[in-house]
């Protein structure tokens, strides 16, 4: 039942899915110096760092991350503030069961600065993806989505602070629904057994 989380800087999902009671097996990094390696390692949680530039290519990064993932047998890899493009292979090692939280109402502004690009195109609305990893960047099958109003003179730093509370929020509960079974992929769409459809951006529970 337990989950192998990734991270690469101060984890503040990672907090989020161990305060929510989450079996964590691990925490690894691809930094020795992310932040949220100390706060798991105070939480009683193992800690690892496979630093991706002692590796000369992806694939060698990709393979070492694999083989310490795999020592705890985890059900789910969830990444969680992880700052590396992952490989079609390693993709493919851990489908159906690798999980991402991505700051946007996705399809809608993949990939980075999510929240200033919301402001730049006079979004209404903003807020955040959870949904499986796929080959492709930032576009697997949506689990739940949840969603912040774009308010009057928001700066990038204010929107991404509102849409980090449900990050902090949609997250363990994804990870939950996987862990007890609640997920079913039916091609490109991911359908919540409990909740009878998939969930959208309005709900908010």
């Amino acid at each position: 039942m337990s989950v192998v989380l990734l991270i690469s800087g101060r984890g503040s999902n990672m907090q989020a899915i161990l305060d929510a009671g989450i079996p964590v097996a691990a925490v690894l990094s691809n930094r020795a110096d992310a932040a949220g390696l100390a706060l798991a390692a105070r939480r009683g949680v193992p800690t690892g760092v496979v630093e991706h530039r002692a590796y000369e290519t992806r694939e060698a990064f990709d393979a070492a991350l694999a083989a310490q993932i795999d020592r705890h047998a985890p059900r789910l890899v969830a990444l969680a503030g992880f700052l590396r493009v992952l490989t079609p292979r390693f993709v493919a090692r851990y489908a159906g069961r690798l999980m991402n939280i991505h700051p946007s109402l996705l399809p809608e502004f993949p990939g980075l600065d999510t929240h200033a690009r919301a402001l730049a195109a006079g979004a209404k609305r903003h807020g955040c993806t959870v949904h499986f990893v796929t080959a492709q960047l930032d576009h697997g099958p949506i689990i739940a989505q949840a969603a912040v109003p774009v308010l009057p003179g928001d700066t990038a730093d204010a929107l991404a602070a509102r849409v980090l509370e449900q990050e902090h929020r949609l997250y363990p509960q994804a990870i939950r629904w996987f862990l007890d079974g609640q997920l079913v992929i039916e091609g490109d769409r991911v359908r919540v057994k409990e909740l009878h459809a998939p969930p959208t951006p309005s709900d908010r529970a």
